[in-house]
């Protein structure tokens, strides 16, 4: 129960962190509509360094055939945005469909990593949580801007921001919670797999296009800074 505690507290903080993120663009719209394309590129950065640099190594730490899995992800991705264009027949709404769908199975995903993580040890729970928080505010502005850019209303998208990114991760820890011991190191190990393809696709394969498609004076300096974040993430959050 002291675990179900701390990974309570640090589950609905990514959620209020998320809510922040998503609020403070949604009362900032007209410059959201302005800066739509640097926070692409941005977020292109950020979802493919990581995956790359965090969580894949983890990944096959756990499982040697994470890579499998990671190729099982962007397939399914790159499957389901071909589906979701047929059955829109919008490029935009695809677009931002396609997006929110990899950013939730992301954010699920995340919640499950509190919930493991704490059943090792509080410390070792503390340490990897850090940084998953940290990226939620930056998760926040992210959703919003595709589910604007796909279309929606202001109100809309922020709203389905908050569902998609915010609430899944609190979901996902506490689904988990009760069956956590059944699950082995290898079984994670490919589940973290599969959710790096899914961001991996969702970066190099969906945001970067799109981002190239309107670029602006200052984009790839954006793709940078998506970078420097995830590594700063990744350097703060420990191991």
């Amino acid at each position: 129960m002291q675990n179900f505690g701390w990974i309570a507290v640090f589950a609905l903080g990514s959620l209020m962190v998320n809510s922040l993120g998503v609020y403070f663009i949604y009362k900032n719209n007209e410059w959201a509509e302005q800066l739509k394309e640097y926070f692409m590129c941005f977020a292109a950065g950020m979802l493919i360094t990581s995956p790359l640099i965090m969580t894949f190594p983890e990944a096959l730490s756990k499982n040697d055939n994470a890579g499998f899995a990671a190729i099982v992800g962007f397939v399914f991705m790159f499957f389901s945005n071909k589906y979701i264009k047929h059955k829109t027949h919008q490029k935009d709404l695809a677009f931002g469909i396609t997006a929110v769908e990899g950013i939730g199975i992301h954010s699920f995903v995340d919640g499950v990593i509190y919930t493991v993580t704490f059943s090792v040890s509080v410390f070792t729970g503390i340490l990897s949580s850090m940084g998953l928080v940290i990226h939620e505010f930056a998760e926040g502005v992210i959703t919003y801007s595709v589910l604007l850019k796909g279309g929606m209303s202001a109100k809309k998208a922020a709203f389905f921001a908050f569902l998609v990114a915010g609430l899944t991760t609190p979901v996902g820890a506490f689904l988990v919670y009760p069956f956590i011991h059944n699950f082995s190191d290898r079984f994670l190990g490919l589940a973290l797999g599969f959710v790096v393809g899914v961001l991996i696709y969702i970066s190099a394969g969906h945001l970067l296009p799109e981002a190239s498609e309107y670029e602006k004076k200052h984009s790839n300096i954006a793709f940078i800074l998506g970078i420097g974040l995830a590594v700063f993430i990744m350097l703060i959050g420990g191991d």
